[in-house]
Order: C-alpha cells, then structure tokens, then sequence
C-alpha cells in the first residue's frame, strides 16, 4: 500500500474549564477574534494563520479520556482510507466517523503511545 501524502494540521482547539476567561486571554494576549459557531460555548478564530481554524471550548470527554489543554486534528483526503491506515498501523478508533454538517466528516483515533487527535475529510476548502 502506497503511503498517503502528507496531511496538513489544519485544525486545533483550546479545551477550557472556564471559556469566557480563555477567550478573554487570547484575545488580549494574541489578539485573536473568535466567533460564536456551533453549540452554545464553541466559539471558531481564523485569526490564527492562513488555512488555520482554531476553536474555543469547553473541556470534555472523548472515549473516556479527559481532553487535554490542546487537541488537534488533520486534514485528509480521504477519511476511510485513513481509518483502515490508523487500524493497520496499531491505532485505535475511539470516535467512529461522523458528519458535520457542511464541515466534513470527523474521526477521533488514539495512536501507538495513547495520544486522541482527530482527522477531518473537509468538505470544502473554507475549512
């Protein structure tokens, strides 16, 4: 199996306990603007880089595992062919494959050392 080309980190978010005082933080000390988007306490900054989208939420649960400070997630070009790479490689799926609505299709998988990230077949370039 040929090895897939590489899949740009394209999206991260900042897990918090408290998201109006995170939000307060990145603002005044990076400068970001954030955007309500979603559910209510997910909010979405573009203000983070060129193909960059970054979110603000509140901290929660993924399988069982407390999300960290930061998450991430990759883009990729297709998310089946991704799945069956993760399974082949030792990884484990932890979320199965879901819809975003107008966003693309979401996995969270754990790698070989217990790390959660997720990968993302967006649907379009805005994301």
């Amino acid at each position: 199996m040929p090895a897939p080309p590489p899949a740009p980190l394209r999206h991260f978010a900042i897990n918090a306990d408290d998201v109006p005082r995170a939000r307060a933080f990145y603002e005044q000390v990076f400068g970001w603007t954030f955007t309500p988007w979603g559910p209510p306490g997910f909010y979405q900054t573009r203000s983070v880089g060129e193909g960059r989208l970054g979110a603000l939420q509140g901290r929660r649960d993924i399988a069982g595992q407390r999300m960290p400070g930061m998450e991430i997630t990759f883009g990729v070009d297709d998310i089946e062919a991704t799945v069956a790479a993760i399974e082949a490689n030792g990884g484990k799926i932890v979320m199965p494959t879901f819809h975003i609505e107008t966003v693309g299709h979401l996995v969270f998988f754990q790698d070989t050392e217990g790390n959660v990230a997720g990968a993302m077949q967006y649907e379009s370039a805005q994301w």
